[in-house]
């Protein structure tokens, strides 16, 4: 029951997560940070069972790290990063499947585009300006078709999640009362606001 959701601003990307680390009936955590730090300027939102979602993240995160030591410090575009998760998710299919869906949002300095990739646990993937993972779709792909336009600032786009929590919040039937923001742009991945400290332990 994991709600993940994204959607590309001019100048970066915001993505916003659940903190609910839950299985069947019961509620384990309430402060899970879901929205990984790939790189200084890309991050990763993950929805899935809690041992692939941190099994996986640590994986994707540990060989973007080794490809900058190995390569002088040079970093991968988001589009590359996207093609590295997609083919790991594509390898692991026919072998022993990561039960994640994703949305990888980050900004190329070099290049100084942004960029908002969906995937999902069957290695589909695509570009996208908005996406949603998990039954929230129901609810939030209304408010991001009717609300997102070309050329949103920040604070519009902030405002737009904050619509599709509130909804949530409203309609969902199951409750999922801590969310975390993050956004990423030309000064990097950081964290716009949380229900429940992820340091708290």
């Amino acid at each position: 029951m994991d709600t993940v959701f994204a959607l590309r601003y001019d100048g970066g990307v915001i993505i916003a997560a659940d903190q609910a680390n839950a299985r069947s009936i019961l509620v384990y955590q309430d402060n899970l940070d879901k929205i990984v730090p790939l790189s200084s300027h890309s991050m990763m939102g993950v929805s899935g069972p809690n041992s692939d979602l941190v099994n996986f993240s640590d994986y994707v995160k540990a060989n973007i790290a080794l490809y900058e030591l190995s390569n002088n410090g040079s970093t991968l575009t988001t589009e590359a990063q996207a093609n590295f998760i997609r083919g790991t998710l594509a390898t692991a299919l026919r072998k022993g499947p990561y039960q994640v869906n994703i949305l990888l949002g980050g900004y190329d300095v070099q290049t100084d585009k942004n960029g908002l990739y969906f995937m999902d646990y069957m290695a589909c993937m695509h570009p996208v300006n908005f996406g949603v993972q998990g039954h929230a779709s129901n609810f939030c792909l209304s408010i991001f078709d009717r609300d997102w336009k070309e050329g949103l600032t920040e604070e519009q786009g902030i405002a737009i999640i904050e619509k599709c929590i509130n909804e949530l919040k409203i309609r969902f039937l199951i409750a999922q009362t801590n969310f975390i923001i993050k956004t990423v742009d030309k000064k990097g991945v950081r964290t716009v606001s949380f229900g429940s400290d992820p340091a708290d332990t």
